[in-house]
This record gives structure tokens, sequence and C-alpha cells, in this order.
């Protein structure tokens, strides 16, 4: 490694750490603020509250990586210019591409780093933290899941759910066992669909009706295009087995979608899902390009307030951005992938651009 790279990577990795100290820090404590009252409320232990934010620490991580690595890409280039270090460089004829190489590659290496640190530990932070939130401090019954399908019991009904989709207030793939006192089966409903009406409550679409006898012996079957059914819980009910798909790793979600897709249920959610765990990493790539040119066209004022306020827009606009784009994707107007990766490749290439237009 020459110098010069050693010497821009020593400033950088410095000013990472800082700010990923500081963003950390602030997340933790509204995070804080934020769940307090609910371990008051249930009078949790000591030890609880801290093994929840010591499992937050991984998804913290994950979120304000990108925020860092920009700041620390504009505090960097920014120092040097402050200095007269970067005019220096430039009149030994270092062009400002060969300047800004080992800091693009330190984020690149980021986000590999959280590729797979997103795919080894926050799955398993992710459901720590619910797990603790929900079972051992709320007194909750955990959600018996197997990947991405769901059991739960009401009254003496028990109900599997191939695929929860609260947001969009329908399930896919509901079987419903419906015991007598005994326990015995009386009857089974299958359904392909269902959805919530605010009046009606839930709708079965496309059901096959199994009528047993005391002796489990098939005694009726029927099927009905639409059928009500009483379920208890709500579309909203439901999120806590949204969010635990945080806890799949990729191999999971890969798996996910080969079998939706294999059992004609809609995949695209899954899909989605997919594209933008692998896609989200490189977000510190894409930030890095667009740090470089931020801090080259301020030149002296690049000082800290700046870098701050521009790395706290940058990333909110973005993250509004990447959020619309995958709502685009989840309601099937744009392709699972395109829908995943268009934020990193828009911001890039504006990133890149705008590299390109700066004065050599």
């Amino acid at each position: 490694m020459r110098l010069l790279d050693r010497y821009l990577l020593k400033n950088y990795v410095r000013i990472f750490a800082l700010a990923l100290a500081a963003f950390g820090g602030i997340y933790l404590l509204v995070e804080f603020f934020e769940k307090v009252d609910d371990f008051l409320e249930h009078k949790a232990a000591i030890n609880l509250y801290l093994a929840y934010f010591f499992w937050k620490i991984p998804i913290i991580l994950k979120d304000i990586t990108p925020l860092a690595v920009l700041l620390a890409t504009f505090l960097t280039l920014g120092g040097l210019s402050r200095h007269g270090e970067l005019t220096a460089m430039r009149a030994c004829g270092i062009g400002l591409v060969r300047i800004s190489r080992p800091l693009v590659l330190a984020a690149l290496t980021v986000s590999l780093l959280l590729l797979v640190g997103g795919d080894l530990v926050t799955p398993l932070a992710a459901h720590k933290t619910e797990y603790i939130m929900r079972t051992e401090v709320s007194g909750q019954p955990p959600l018996a899941m197997k990947r991405d399908s769901l059991w739960f019991r009401e009254g003496r009904n028990i109900i599997f759910i191939r695929l929860a989709e609260p947001k969009k207030n329908q399930l896919q793939g509901v079987t419903i066992y419906e015991m007598d006192q005994n326990f015995h089966l009386r009857r089974r409903l299958d359904a392909k669909k269902a959805y919530y009406d605010a009046s009606a409550g839930w709708i079965l679409e496309y059901v096959k009706i199994h009528d047993f006898s005391g002796e489990r012996n098939l005694k009726n079957f029927s099927a009905k295009k639409l059928l009500p059914y009483p379920l208890q819980k709500k579309p909203e009910n439901f999120n806590a087995a949204v969010r635990r798909n945080d806890e799949a790793r990729l191999q999971d979600l890969y798996r996910q979608v080969r079998q939706l897709e294999a059992e004609g249920y809609d995949a695209t959610r899954a899909r989605v899902d997919l594209q933008a765990r692998i896609a989200t990493p490189f977000t510190c790539l894409v930030m890095a390009f667009l740090g470089i040119p931020f801090a080259l066209q301020r030149g002296r004022a690049s000082n800290l307030a700046l870098g701050i306020g521009i790395s706290i827009a940058i990333g909110i606009s973005y993250f509004l951005l990447q959020a619309t784009l995958l709502a685009f994707g989840y309601a099937g107007a744009l392709p699972p992938w395109l829908a995943a990766w268009s934020g990193n490749l828009l911001v890039g290439m504006l990133g890149t651009w705008m590299l390109l237009n700066t004065r050599q």
C-alpha cells in the first residue's frame, strides 16, 4: 500500500468510527426513549434492558453505516482541501480519481462486510430483539412459525397461513382445522386466499370444505367461491409475522420465493425482499460516489457541521426514494430487481456524473 493510500485511509477510518459512534449513540438514545415505557409498564428486569439494546446494535449499524460512509468520505476529502493538501497533491500530478480510489475501495469493503453481516448476524439480532420485546417483556406467546408460514390457535380451531400480507389486508394459503370438544377434527377448510373487509371481517376465497364424522371419516365435501369466516385476528395482528422476514437469511428468502412460486402463490413481495437484502449493503458504495464530488465542489468550506447536514439530508432523501421504489415493487408496478436496485443505480450515476464534471 502506497503512503498516500495509508494516509487517506487512516483519516477515513478515524472519521468513520467517530461517525458510527455518534449516529449509533443518537439512534440508541431515541430507541431507549421509545421503548422505555414498555419496559416500565411490564416491570421488566434490568437484564432485559441490556439484552434488548445489545442485540439492537447490529440492526442499528446496518441502518447508519451508509450515513457514516458518506460523512467520512466528505470530511476526509474536505480536510485535505481545507489544509491545502489536496492542492499540493494535484500540483504533483495526482488526479482526483487517484486520490478518491482508496475511499471508494474502503466503501466497497464496508458494503461487502455489511452484506455478510446482514446474512449472518442481523437475522439473529432481529429474532432476539423481537423475542425479548414480545415474549419476555410483554408476556405474549411467540408466534409459531416455520420460515414464512404461520400457525396459531383460536378457541378450538387451529389455523395455518402460508403467507401473511397485512399491508394488503390479505392472507395466502389459509387452512382452518375446526375441532370438537374432544379435540377431534370436525371440519377442514382450505382457502387459496383470504381478504379483510372492515364491515364483513375476513372473507375466504376459493374454499374447499371437508366435513368429517366422529370416526374421522370424510362425511361431506363442498366448495365455495367466497365464504365469510369469523377469524378474531385483524390484519395488523400479523405485522409481527411479516417483520420476521428480517430474521431470514438469504438462502431462506431464496427458498421462500421458490416455494411460493412452486405452490402457485404470489411471490412478488418475497422476490422484492430478496433483491433488497442484496442491494441495501451497496448503499455504502453509492454514498461514497456521492460524497466525493460534494466534498470537492465545496473545497475549503467542507467543515463538520456542513458534512453532518449534507449527510443527513442526502440520507433522508435516499431512503425516501428507496422506500418509494420498493413500494412500487411490492405493488407489482416495477420488476423486483429494478425496485430494489434503482435507488443505488440512480444515485450512483448522479455521483459519477458530478465527479466527472468536477474541475480536475
